[in-house]
Protein backbone atom coordinates (compact mmCIF):
# COMPACT_ATOMS: atom_id res chain seq x y z
CA UNK A 1 0.00 0.00 0.00
CA UNK A 2 1.42 3.40 -1.00
CA UNK A 3 0.87 6.33 1.30
CA UNK A 4 1.05 9.96 0.30
CA UNK A 5 3.92 11.57 2.19
CA UNK A 6 2.75 13.80 4.99
CA UNK A 7 4.67 16.35 6.93
CA UNK A 8 2.92 19.16 8.77
CA UNK A 9 -0.27 17.08 8.62
CA UNK A 10 1.25 14.88 11.35
CA UNK A 11 1.75 17.63 13.95
CA UNK A 12 -0.88 16.26 16.34
CA UNK A 13 0.59 12.76 16.04
CA UNK A 14 4.10 14.12 16.68
CA UNK A 15 2.96 15.83 19.88
CA UNK A 16 0.96 12.80 20.99
CA UNK A 17 3.85 10.42 20.38
CA UNK A 18 6.18 12.68 22.34
CA UNK A 19 3.76 12.72 25.27
CA UNK A 20 3.35 8.94 25.55
CA UNK A 21 5.47 5.92 26.32
CA UNK A 22 5.80 2.96 23.97
CA UNK A 23 6.19 0.81 27.06
CA UNK A 24 2.54 1.54 27.93
CA UNK A 25 0.82 1.75 24.52
CA UNK A 26 1.28 0.68 20.91
CA UNK A 27 1.98 4.07 19.33
CA UNK A 28 1.34 2.80 15.79
CA UNK A 29 -2.12 1.65 16.80
CA UNK A 30 -3.00 4.64 18.97
CA UNK A 31 -1.96 7.23 16.37
CA UNK A 32 -3.13 5.19 13.35
CA UNK A 33 0.29 5.01 11.73
CA UNK A 34 1.57 2.26 9.42
CA UNK A 35 4.80 0.42 10.33
CA UNK A 36 7.12 -0.56 7.50
CA UNK A 37 10.11 -2.86 7.62
CA UNK A 38 13.52 -1.22 7.65
CA UNK A 39 16.30 -2.64 5.48
CA UNK A 40 19.34 -2.18 7.73
CA UNK A 41 18.08 -1.97 11.34
CA UNK A 42 15.56 -3.79 13.50
CA UNK A 43 13.14 -0.89 14.01
CA UNK A 44 10.03 0.01 12.03
CA UNK A 45 9.75 2.97 9.69
CA UNK A 46 6.58 5.09 9.59
CA UNK A 47 4.93 4.88 6.16
CA UNK A 48 3.19 8.25 6.55
CA UNK A 49 6.48 10.15 6.99
CA UNK A 50 8.05 11.94 4.03
CA UNK A 51 11.55 10.84 5.04
CA UNK A 52 13.04 8.23 7.36
CA UNK A 53 16.57 7.52 8.47
CA UNK A 54 17.75 4.11 9.62
CA UNK A 55 20.42 4.70 12.27
CA UNK A 56 22.84 2.83 14.49
CA UNK A 57 24.54 4.21 17.61
CA UNK A 58 27.96 5.56 16.62
CA UNK A 59 29.34 6.91 19.89
CA UNK A 60 27.88 6.31 23.35
CA UNK A 61 30.37 8.28 25.44
CA UNK A 62 28.11 11.32 25.94
CA UNK A 63 24.88 9.50 26.75
CA UNK A 64 25.21 9.05 30.51
CA UNK A 65 26.60 12.53 31.21
CA UNK A 66 24.60 14.66 28.74
CA UNK A 67 21.85 12.36 27.42
CA UNK A 68 23.36 13.13 24.01
CA UNK A 69 23.13 10.44 21.33
CA UNK A 70 25.32 10.28 18.23
CA UNK A 71 24.03 8.06 15.45
CA UNK A 72 25.31 6.90 12.08
CA UNK A 73 22.73 7.00 9.29
CA UNK A 74 22.98 3.66 7.48
CA UNK A 75 20.02 4.08 5.11
CA UNK A 76 17.86 7.04 4.09
CA UNK A 77 14.36 6.91 2.60
CA UNK A 78 12.69 9.93 0.98
CA UNK A 79 9.37 10.01 -0.85
CA UNK A 80 9.49 11.14 -4.48
CA UNK A 81 6.75 13.70 -3.93
CA UNK A 82 6.16 16.33 -3.00
CA UNK A 83 9.56 17.53 -4.14
CA UNK A 84 9.66 20.38 -1.61
CA UNK A 85 7.41 19.42 1.33
CA UNK A 86 6.48 21.62 4.24
CA UNK A 87 8.58 19.96 6.92
CA UNK A 88 8.00 20.28 10.64
CA UNK A 89 10.89 21.25 12.98
CA UNK A 90 10.62 21.34 16.77
CA UNK A 91 12.40 24.33 18.32
CA UNK A 92 11.54 23.58 21.95
CA UNK A 93 9.04 24.91 24.46
CA UNK A 94 6.09 23.46 22.48
CA UNK A 95 6.89 25.50 19.36
CA UNK A 96 7.36 24.21 15.79
CA UNK A 97 8.69 25.90 12.66
CA UNK A 98 7.44 24.94 9.21
CA UNK A 99 9.95 24.89 6.37
CA UNK A 100 8.83 24.68 2.79
CA UNK A 101 9.29 27.94 0.93
CA UNK A 102 11.56 27.27 -2.01
CA UNK A 103 13.96 29.89 -3.37
CA UNK A 104 15.96 28.80 -6.41
CA UNK A 105 19.21 30.42 -7.47
CA UNK A 106 20.19 27.52 -9.73
CA UNK A 107 20.84 29.83 -12.70
CA UNK A 108 23.41 31.78 -10.63
CA UNK A 109 25.64 28.73 -10.03
CA UNK A 110 28.58 27.90 -12.24
CA UNK A 111 28.44 24.46 -13.90
CA UNK A 112 29.92 21.83 -11.62
CA UNK A 113 29.18 23.84 -8.46
CA UNK A 114 25.65 22.51 -7.90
Amino acid sequence: MRHQPTTTALIDEVVGIGNTSGAQIDKFEKFKLTPQNAQEVNAPLIAECHASFECRPADGRLISKYNFFIFEVVKAHVAASPKHPETLHYTGDGVFVIAGKVISRRSHFRPGML
